[in-house]
């Protein structure tokens, strides 16, 4: 699994994706004066190409393009795992397909010509939910890597505790002394430096680990 790049490395970065180079010019303009860092392709297959993903930040697409279309982009970046949000800018006809995208999850709209208050301000949301993602990412990825240390004794313990079960259940249940439940207990606490049930819920509750 590639580690998640973080956004305190690389500057948050604006992709705008549009064949018409109209289009282009006026929206990385708009954004520029805003003070965003904007970077324009001419088709989804040069956004691909040639984007570096390390940055964080967003997309605005738009649906109908020669090629590979907007919806088609949507589907590989989600195919590749690509995290950027997306706002789609349609034509008047194109709103039934715009919704379509939502559907898939993009985050928003804009009809063209483009309202540049509503850009900057979708820009500005989709930017910084996508930094705060990243630094999720990045903390869970951290706490995995603290609880993969842990033996497997350490880790069906762990998992017993944070269920509510008692030392004296578990050591039933595994077969072994309640004192060598309490011992492979503090061990995996200390490790994971969490003390109590509830912390030790959280903590494999944030990995996943925990229905």
């Amino acid at each position: 699994m590639t580690p998640t790049p973080s956004p305190d490395l690389y500057p948050p970065l604006v992709r705008i994706v549009d064949d018409e180079e109209s289009v282009r010019r006026s929206a990385s303009f708009t954004l520029r004066v805003a003070g965003f860092n904007a970077v324009t392709y001419e088709s989804a297959r040069d956004f691909l190409d040639r984007d570096d993903l390390r940055h964080p930040g967003c997309v605005v697409l738009d649906v109908r393009m020669p090629g590979m279309s907007g919806l088609e982009l949507q589907q590989e970046m989600l195919r590749r795992g690509i995290d950027l949000p997306i706002l789609f800018l349609t034509g008047h006809g194109d709103v039934g397909m715009a919704v379509s995208a939502l559907k898939l999850g993009a985050d928003d709209f804009c009809e063209k010509p483009i309202e540049p208050a509503k850009l900057r301000e979708a820009v500005k949301k989709m930017t910084e939910r996508n930094i705060a993602e990243r630094r999720h990412a990045i903390r869970v990825e951290a706490v995995r890597e603290k609880y993969e240390k842990l033996t497997d004794r350490e880790k069906e313990i762990l998992r017993r505790v944070a269920l509510d079960q008692m030392n004296k259940q578990i050591a039933i249940d595994l077969d072994i002394q309640e004192h060598t439940v309490k011992i492979h207990r503090s061990n995996a606490c200390k490790k994971l430096e969490v003390r109590s049930a509830l912390e030790i819920h959280h903590f494999l509750a944030e990995i996943g680990v925990l229905p």
